[in-house]
């Protein structure tokens, strides 16, 4: 087939074959036959003389739009894998004397849609990398800044400083020009070790790589709260501003070296009551970072401040069981605080989650506390007791009986959608069934220095906060060398008995509860897995 004989191909232009009748079509097509090949088609459509009488004034355009959508979709296919940023190597940004023509295309075309009005306008036209299939668009500012920065390598805080803009605006509308497929996006950097997670019929590639790195920023000691499990009352040297912000930064220059979005979660203590919350919180948006707060129940007055800079992604608060027992364990009325709270989320829109930690005097209490909970709380989830701190003066569920609450649970969250399925163990009983296997802890199972790692306020950096699990300071060394040392490496290995299990990658059971049991967490699996091989 002729490259001539392609380009008048009338399924080429079929916008243009609606919006004509047929003498009027037959003439299109002629004023197009001198055109020998693509080159010389799109000049014939960019002249000036080319008109056809009784048509649109916009014919012209629309034509040279289908074209480079032609042209798009025959030019060679897209990498597979860049190692940057890049833009896509298909886009044309084709200029139109009319907005709006992008309407006139595909199905929209046949429908009743806005005219296109005579005005000068940006048209991307470009193949997505999902589908493989060309697309166009009318250019908008963002866009194009995201064009811009790319092409021409100007990394965001430059950017910023330059404008009005701050980096995480900068950082949003860059991976909104990623999400359209206008820039192609490096793979994420954070993969598993394939030597630690072997293949199996169970591993999904969903297990294996992070898109989303989170820092468990533990900002302050200082709370409101003494709780009787709590597993950290240390003095540690309080967290100063310009402290906190150089951390911001290295988080940040980390997840761009890794390819993957950042996410701070807020923790304390009860990080509301560290002295530069505000401050630190702004600063974490200002550099395009998903925020959220795991803290106590507060008033509206000290929510407000935080709403003004960006409403948190969720906000966090702990319970402990039904009334009494929780007010024993957090403190006398806090079971009728949290549930203001959660009342008070619910007004402002904030997605609210209830974690619990799971005891032996608190387990019958857990599906009533869910009960009480429903359509009140978004998500409603616990954690095993890890017996560190003054957590270990608590019992521990009893082995034996574990397995038989789960399957309460699950039968329970099977009428209650708030009930989330947080425990890593809860896939052995679906893989029972053949049911798909689920994200556990941290959306990996165990993903202690994988995904995420906690951040004290002296700099020290664990794998898990849950217990100790040093592997350096984040005031001494970057992030990137914390993460890449071989402490870090073995805890994200996790433990050597899980190594050949089937389910290891959306499991790894609970380091820290492990830990708790005396067990060595890098050679004796999590003591309640009831997996049979």
């Amino acid at each position: 087939m002729s490259e001539s004989f392609v380009c008048l191909n009338p399924e080429f232009f079929p916008a243009c074959r609606r919006l004509l009748g047929g003498p009027q079509w037959q003439g299109f097509l002629a004023l197009l036959a001198p055109a020998g090949n693509l080159a010389d088609l799109a000049g014939l459509l960019a002249d000036p003389a080319f008109a056809l009488e009784g048509v649109p004034g916009y014919l012209s355009d629309l034509a040279r739009l289908e074209l480079a959508l032609c042209l798009a979709q025959q030019e060679r296919p897209l990498p597979a894998m860049v190692e940057r940023l890049t833009v896509n190597p298909s886009l044309q940004l084709l200029q139109s004397s009319w907005a709006g023509l992008p309407h006139l295309l595909g199905e929209n075309g046949a429908r009743a849609v806005p005219q296109p009005v005579p005005q000068q306008e940006i048209i991307l036209v470009w193949v997505a990398p999902e589908t493989g299939k060309s697309q166009a668009q009318a250019a908008g500012p963002e866009d194009l800044l995201a064009l811009k920065l790319v092409s021409e390598g100007i990394d965001p805080r430059q950017a910023a400083a330059l404008g009005e803009l701050s980096v995480g605006a900068i950082e949003e509308a860059i991976e909104r020009a990623a999400n359209k497929g206008l820039l192609l996006v490096p793979a994420s950097r954070l993969r598993r070790d394939e030597e630690s997670f072997p293949i199996t019929e169970a591993l999904e590639p969903r297990f294996m790589v992070a898109e989303v790195f989170t820092l468990q920023w533990h900002i302050t000691q200082v709370c409101d709260l003494h709780c009787k499990h709590c597993y950290d009352r240390s003095d540690r040297a309080p967290l100063s501003l310009a402290q906190g912000l150089a951390v911001l930064d290295d988080l940040l220059a980390f997840c761009q070296s890794r390819h993957v979005r950042g996410q701070v979660s807020f923790s304390g203590g009860n990080p509301l009551l560290y002295p530069y919350f505000l401050e630190l919180y702004q600063a974490a948006v200002d550099r395009g970072f998903t925020v959220a707060i795991l803290g106590n129940a507060t008033a509206k007055e000290r929510l407000l401040p935080v709403l003004a800079i960006e409403k948190p992604a969720f906000c966090q608060v702990s319970l402990e069981g039904l009334p009494e027992h929780n007010d024993f364990i957090r403190g006398t009325g806090y079971f009728a605080r949290v549930m203001e709270f959660l009342d008070l989320l619910r007004e402002l829109d904030i997605y609210s989650m209830v974690m619990l930690t799971l005891t032996r005097g608190n387990m019958e209490q857990v599906l009533p506390l869910a009960e009480l909970l429903r359509d009140r709380v978004d998500l409603f989830v616990f954690n095993r007791l890890a017996m560190v701190g003054e957590g270990s003066l608590l019992e521990s569920v009893p082995i034996a009986e574990y397995r038989g609450f789960l399957e309460r649970y699950l039968v329970a969250a099977r009428e209650n959608p708030g009930m989330g399925l947080k425990d890593n163990l809860f896939n052995l009983l679906r893989a029972e069934t053949g049911e798909p296997l689920l994200g556990g802890c941290a959306g990996f199972g165990c993903g202690a220095a994988f995904n995420f790692v906690s951040l004290l306020p002296d700099g020290e950096v664990h794998a898990c906060r849950k217990f100790p699990s040093f592997i350096g300071n984040i005031f001494t060394q970057s992030l990137a060398e914390i993460y890449d040392a071989p402490t870090a490496r073995q805890y994200r290995a996790g433990c050597q008995a899980c190594r050949d299990c089937r389910l290891r990658p959306a499991c790894g059971g609970c380091l820290a509860v492990s830990h708790g049991f005396g067990l060595d967490v890098f050679s004796q699996r999590d003591p309640y897995c009831f997996l049979v091989s």
